[in-house]
């Protein structure tokens, strides 16, 4: 995929606007809450509105601001473990056919083992002391292997005017010689990784952000994530409405633009830890030893080839992401009424269409009922205006 929206539908004359937060996209169907009361004042029908305040505001929030590591970072260490990882990342096909992308490997116990089976990889390693063992791992084995010195999480950040070469994927996708695919096609790279425990959610959010928007590692298409979570991000990953209590915004948004599924826990033993002293040693590290004590679950998110229609395109996904952050920002709230604080089509109307009931509530509705209701509202020819806005400078510039 070539820039923002190759092969998808330019319906909207839209004009993204970056700033601090989230950009955000304001269309031919979007307007202030602002020119809506003027519009009114100049003969429109007059239309309440009623604030639902934000949710979720600090899980939600996508800043991404590189840190200096804080916390140890996890490896494979364990062989047996590596050749269980291998069986799932390459799925019995023809390795030489895939491009296994892997972060952080360390002492590159999973890297010789993709290497062996004939895969092709290439090793995004944030620490200077992995890389001559990697390096000769490139000279000494059959297999594929090409070693970047870059963290792949903190690459592309997202609110700096300017990107360095050696943290931009462009640059070093291009160097590599990684070329885009159109989201049609099959699946082009995939990922291996094991989130870091403090940075899980913001990680989440940021790579969240990236693939609806089509950009960073998803300029190039279809990219699958095969990633080692934590037991409490993955059972909220995967929520439903059967279990409120953990049912998110970022789930939501997850099970809409991908494919979850689960593959095998790893008991924490199969970890080594690299500290910050430099020293690689079993899983022992302090105050973190509570964190790393914990056993991990391996994750594959596979893009919907779907995700992107007509009425949901990365040139308004931000206006899906405000619906869905409002209407969770008062969960329990009958969904009729966030549908009037948002938009001025005829909130009956789209709920007859989704075949929700005025009562029921965001809790109760599923993320396809979701995505459902977006474009519904989206396709809709009742309003030239069909969505309102609260004015915030800080997401948005004129």
């Amino acid at each position: 995929m070539r820039g923002l929206a190759m092969g998808l539908f330019p319906r909207l004359a839209l004009s993204v606007l970056a700033g601090r937060g989230p950009s955000c996209i304001l269309g031919s169907g979007a307007a202030t809450r602002k020119d809506w009361q003027a519009r009114n004042r100049r003969g429109f029908s007059d239309f309440y509105m009623q604030p639902l305040p934000d949710s979720d505001s600090e899980e939600s929030s996508p800043s991404w601001i590189p840190k200096n590591r804080s916390e140890p970072i996890r490896h494979i260490a364990c062989k047996k473990s590596a050749r269980n990882l291998v069986r799932d990342l390459l799925e019995n096909r023809n390795p030489s056919r895939q491009l296994i992308l892997e972060c952080n490997p360390g002492p590159g116990i999973l890297t010789e083992t993709l290497l062996k089976a004939g895969a092709r990889v290439i090793a995004f390693e944030s620490e200077k002391t992995f890389i001559p063992h990697l390096e000769s791992l490139k000279r000494n084995m059959d297999g594929e292997l090409q070693v970047v010195h870059c963290d792949f999480f903190k690459m592309d950040p997202r609110y700096q005017e300017v990107v360095r070469p050696d943290v931009s994927s462009q640059t070093i996708f291009q160097n590599l010689g990684i070329k885009a695919v159109p989201w049609s096609s099959g699946i082009p790279i995939k990922v291996f990784g094991i989130l870091p425990n403090k940075q899980e959610r913001r990680i989440l959010w940021k790579i969240l952000f990236d693939l609806y928007s089509c950009t960073s590692i998803y300029r190039y298409g279809r990219v699958e994530l095969n990633m080692f979570i934590s037991e409490k991000e993955f059972r909220k990953l995967i929520a439903t409405p059967k279990r409120a209590d953990l049912y998110q915004v970022l789930g939501v948004l997850w099970q809409v633009a991908c494919d979850i599924k689960f593959l095998h826990m790893e008991p924490w033993p199969s970890f080594s830890v690299y500290t910050e002293n430099g020293h690689l040693e079993k899983s022992k590290h302090g105050e973190s030893l509570n964190l790393i004590k914990q056993n991990l679950y391996l994750v594959r998110m596979t893009p919907r080839r779907t995700l992107f229609t007509e009425n949901l395109s990365p040139l308004n996904y931000d206006i899906f992401f405000h619906l869905v952050k409002h209407c969770f920002g008062k969960r329990n709230a009958p969904i009729i009424h966030h549908l009037r604080s948002l938009t001025t089509v005829d909130p009956v109307k789209i709920l007859r269409h989704i075949r929700k009931n005025p009562g029921d509530t965001a809790a109760k509705m599923y993320p396809h009922d979701f995505k459902r209701m977006f474009e519904t509202i989206e396709r809709s020819e009742d309003s030239v205006f069909k969505w309102i806005y609260d004015y915030c400078s800080e997401d948005i510039e004129l």
